[in-house]
């Protein structure tokens, strides 16, 4: 079996690090996410909640405001 395949990448890249989301059970309270562990179930962890939480339960407030990574210039000496 292919580790990969089980992977849903589309959720990765929707539920990406500093994306400010609100639980749907708790509506106007916010949350930063704080990273998305493909190894858990769930797989989504917030900012200041002790508790992983799945997709469903989220709903997507704004998109992220942190860079994910940071892509530096490289000096090429030929």
């Amino acid at each position: 079996m292919n580790v990969d395949s089980a992977i849903d990448w589309d959720e990765i890249f929707e539920y990406l690090p500093g994306t400010v989301v609100e639980l749907k059970n708790n509506p106007g309270v916010l949350y930063q996410i704080d990273y998305y562990e493909t190894t858990m179930v769930p797989p989504i962890w917030l900012v200041n909640d002790p508790r992983p939480r799945y997709p469903h339960e989220l709903q997507i407030v704004s998109g992220r405001d942190i860079q994910v990574c940071e892509i530096g210039s490289q000096v090429v000496v030929f």
